[in-house]
Order: C-alpha cells, then sequence, then structure tokens
C-alpha cells in the first residue's frame, strides 16, 4: 500500500475543504493508505471524513500556539510566546503586510521551531496555498510531493518571489482550471512543465441525494428565494449582494435572500444589514453540512464574488438545474455562458440588481437556463484518474 499525506489549515467551510473531503470520499483505500495532517482539528466538514482516514495529530508547535496567550505564559512556553508577538506585530506592520501575504509573514516567523514530521510519505499533498504548501515542502519526508492552487494567484496577493523557491521543489502542482494554471505560470514560470489542471471533484448522484434529504427552509415563507453560498469573506462580494437587496426592495420585489457561510465580514455585514432595515429580507443561516436541502428549495442562485479559484457552488448549482447570476470574476465563463445556461452581469451592486430583476419577470429565460442545464454532464469524479496517475 501506498502511503499518503494530505496537508490543510482545517476542515471549515470553504472551497477546498469541501474538494478535499469529496476525493477522500472515492479514493481507492485498498490501493492507498491515507493520512491527513490540520493544523486545526476542526470545521464543518470534520464529521464527513471516511472511516479510513487517519487524523494525525496537530503537530506541537501549533498545538501551543492554539492555547494562546494565556495558555503559552501558564505553561511556561516563553519562546513560541515570543514568536507569537513577533507574529503577530508582523502581520500588522503595513511594510510587510505590502509586500508579502500574510501567511507569508506567519511562516517567515515560526518555521524554524517547526519540526519535520518523522514518517516517511510515498505522496506528500498540500492542498492548499499559504503554510500548507510551504509545511510541505520544508517538513515532510516524501518521495514525491504535490501542491493544490484553487484561488486566483495574482488576486489572492501571495508575493511570488518568496513562492518560487517552494514551488519549484513540488513535483507536480495541480491548478483547479486553466485560468488559475496560466495565471500561476505568468507569476512563477520556472514551475510551467510541473503544473497540470485537475477540477474540483463533484458527484451529481451524491449532491442530489444529499438535497432530497429532510431539512432546508423552516420559516414557512412561499415566497421568492434567493440563495448564496459561499464564506463571509471580501472575495465573496456580499456587501454588493447588500447593495442589490436595497434596489430590489426600494422596486417592489418581495423575495427573501438567504446566506449559507461563515467568516470575519459577519458582524460587518450583519451590521449593513440592520442599518438599511434589511433584516427580515436578507438573512444569514450560518453554515451547515449539507447545503443542498437550501440549494433545491431556493428559485435563483447568485454568486456575487469578486474572484473564484473555480466557483464549486455554482457547479453545485448547475446539478441541482437552479437559474444562476453571477458576476464577472475571471473563471466564471468556464461554468456559465451568459443567457445560455445562466446569466453572468458586471461586478457591482447594479448589475447584480439588474441581473435578478431579468431573471424575476422572465420565465422563459428561467425554463430555458433550466433546460439547458438538465442536459449537462457537470460530473467530475472522472478527475480522480488524473490523481491517480500522479501517485502511481
Amino acid at each position: 500500500m501506498k502511503k499518503i499525506l494530505f496537508v490543510i489549515d482545517s476542515l471549515n467551510s470553504g472551497g477546498a475543504e469541501k474538494s478535499l473531503v469529496s476525493l477522500l470520499s472515492i479514493i481507492n483505500y485498498k490501493k492507498y493508505e491515507v493520512d491527513l495532517l490540520m493544523f486545526s482539528i476542526e470545521g464543518l466538514y470534520l464529521s464527513l471524513l471516511p472511516k479510513e482516514v487517519n487524523v494525525l495529530d496537530v503537530p506541537n508547535f501549533f498545538k501551543k500556539q492554539a492555547s494562546g496567550v494565556k495558555g503559552l505564559l501558564k505553561n511556561g512556553d516563553l519562546k513560541e510566546l515570543f514568536i507569537r508577538i513577533k507574529t503577530s506585530i508582523s502581520i500588522r506592520n503595513p511594510r510587510y503586510k505590502k509586500i508579502l501575504h500574510t501567511s507569508q509573514i506567519n511562516w517567515k516567523s515560526i518555521s524554524e521551531s517547526i519540526d519535520k514530521l518523522e514518517k516517511k510519505y510515498d505522496v506528500a499533498i498540500a492542498y492548499s496555498q499559504g503554510i500548507p504548501t510551504y509545511f510541505v515542502a520544508e517538513k515532510v519526508k516524501a518521495d514525491k510531493i504535490l501542491c493544490w492552487i484553487n484561488t486566483d494567484y495574482k488576486i489572492a496577493s501571495y508575493n511570488n518571489k518568496f513562492d518560487r523557491k517552494y514551488y519549484e521543489k513540488y513535483d507536480n502542482i495541480i491548478a483547479v482550471s486553466d485560468y488559475n494554471k496560466n495565471v500561476f505560470v505568468d507569476e512563477i514560470p520556472s514551475v510551467k512543465d510541473k503544473i497540470r489542471v485537475i477540477y474540483d471533484i463533484l458527484s451529481p448522484n451524491l449532491i442530489k441525494s444529499m438535497a432530497s434529504e429532510d431539512g432546508g427552509f423552516k420559516d414557512n415563507y412561499y415566497g421568492l428565494r434567493i440563495l448564496t453560498i459561499g464564506r463571509l469573506v471580501e472575495a465573496k462580494g456580499y456587501d454588493m449582494a447588500i447593495e442589490a437587496c436595497i434596489k430590489l426592495k426600494k422596486h417592489g420585489y418581495k423575495f427573501k435572500w438567504y446566506v449559507i457561510g461563515e467568516g470575519i465580514l459577519e458582524n460587518k455585514l450583519k451590521k449593513m444589514v440592520t442599518e438599511f432595515q434589511l433584516e427580515d429580507i436578507f438573512i444569514f443561516l450560518g453554515t451547515y453540512q449539507n447545503p443542498y436541502v437550501f440549494l433545491k428549495q431556493c428559485d435563483i442562485y447568485v454568486q456575487p464574488s469578486r474572484f473564484e479559484g473555480f466557483g464549486l457552488a455554482i457547479a453545485e448549482a448547475k446539478i441541482l438545474q437552479k437559474p444562476i447570476i453571477a458576476t464577472n470574476f475571471s473563471v466564471v465563463q468556464n461554468q456559465i455562458k451568459n443567457k445560455k445556461n445562466g446569466l453572468i452581469v458586471n461586478m457591482n451592486s447594479e448589475s447584480i440588481f439588474n441581473g435578478i430583476k431579468e431573471i424575476i419577470d422572465n420565465n422563459k429565460l428561467i425554463n430555458l437556463f433550466c433546460e439547458r442545464l438538465s442536459k449537462e454532464d457537470v460530473g467530475t469524479e472522472r478527475e480522480i484518474n488524473k490523481i491517480y496517475s500522479m501517485l502511481g
């Protein structure tokens, strides 16, 4: 059996995390012995891990850091406390923030204090950018190392000069879209021959089955439901969604707009909703292991993102044949053909409003989108064969 290691920050809600769980749900455990290393053993998708996956202990350094300043003081971990304070100061330093991504600043401060893993692997895989990528490159012994690029590398503001030495150590680099591949090659041309495209794994049968389970909306509302799924962060464009919601309300449309997700902007966005008296129509639902019951029950799916690595939620909405409105972020054309299987609108609240308005006012357009989506082959389970070819 080949020994495989996957490394990711955690299994909190997000596209990379969901993608990894999907991959682990179909991998051949008769051929591969799989370890999973997280820097924090937590997250929405933790309970969805297959029983065959062996979850490793959190590395000692990260375990100590998780205890916080008080914990470090109490346990006499003065070296780790100094590193924590130093890292915190560096992250807040405008000079560093201008030239380095937060994870790069972090790794620069902590890397020397992190021990290498003792176990040797046939293949080790960093399943997201940042700390997992640096960790696998420097702290793991493996015959072969792979890493995933599941974001728009340039827009995510990583410093390519800092990253080059890490990515050049990898045997293969996997991008989740052709666009992501091209952006990454432009930023780090020296790895051009190592990069491959493998789409996130999606199982239509699994998604449709989960969508038919009990649950979903419980507010006894029977009018028009709009849904958006994604972390509550700047990249997802929720501020534009709220502004579009204001315009819909002013024009007399009757609807409710629901959001599934969590993130650092939650309080700011809720304050914005309260300020414009939208509490009854722009509703934060939190996070769910199974968002598909909500997706099946909604009338319109809206993705107001500023950028995406792939757009996993759009793919899931396509599987459930929902009318989709998406902003014109870089990789949207991979999934949506404007006015053929969905609407692509400009990246501002006015355009999002107009797109929703067009969908609401035009039943023929809704029927056209749903009919065309019903004929699309959206499943990507076959992508696992590309992964097998690299695992050997």
